[in-house]
């Protein structure tokens, strides 16, 4: 039986709350207004934006939520007729140093935070997952990162590939939603964006709608 268009894709996204040297995230004003945003501007048949979720900017303080948001996702999945709809979570995260935007590749098995998480926790070489081993390890997306940044540049959109999300709060929960999503048959990414005084809001809210346009038609 054949099927018109490309499958089915709901995307979910997350976003921080305000750290340590960044008082107003730039993700969680994203996150929160992206709804309606794309409710004026339409996404592409068959895509369905999700949950909008901000986190906690601390390590263990996101990851509770994190799981259940993930599992909740999963849950309506199998809940609901379209099983086969693809499942894309997109964490934003912001980089207050960056000029452009970064589609982050993998994530690393280390939790080295150069300053102390919203709940005080300041690890040091520490691994994310020990049941995963060595803190070199790497869990990588299965999103063509590649293709991705050059579809955004080339809508004109000051984007790079990166290789290294660091190694404070947004790897973390990058390494923790990509082993999710290797567990479970559905997929994750990372992004990071730079501060609103670097590339203001509307243009940022354009790019995150773009993303989700470009994810949409993605294999």
């Amino acid at each position: 039986m054949g099927s018109e268009g490309p499958p089915a894709v709901t995307i979910h996204v997350t976003g921080f709350k305000k750290f340590h040297g960044v008082s107003e995230n730039p993700t969680e004003s994203i996150v929160n207004n992206l709804q309606e945003y794309v409710k004026l501007k339409g996404l592409p048949k068959g895509v369905t934006l999700g949950s909008c979720s901000i986190l906690e900017t601390a390590g263990e303080g996101a990851i509770t939520p994190l799981y259940q948001a993930l599992q909740s996702a999963l849950n309506k999945k199998d809940s609901e007729s379209s099983n086969s709809a693809k499942i894309i979570w997109v964490h934003f995260g912001v980089n207050s140093g960056a000029t452009r935007f970064a589609i982050e590749h993998q994530a690393f098995n280390e939790a080295t935070f150069r300053c102390a998480d919203e709940m005080g926790w300041k690890p040091q070489k520490v691994a994310i997952v020990p049941a995963d081993g060595a803190i070199s390890r790497t869990r990588k997306t299965s999103l063509p990162v590649g293709e991705i940044t050059y579809s955004l540049a080339k809508m004109g959109f000051e984007v790079m590939a990166s290789d290294d999300a660091g190694r404070f709060v947004c790897n973390y929960v990058y390494y923790h939603s990509l082993r999710f999503a290797e567990q479970n048959g559905i997929l994750s990414l990372f992004v990071h964006v730079p501060s609103f005084s670097t590339i203001d809001e509307e243009t940022q809210m354009q790019f995150a709608a773009s993303l989700l346009e470009v994810l949409a038609s993605t294999n």
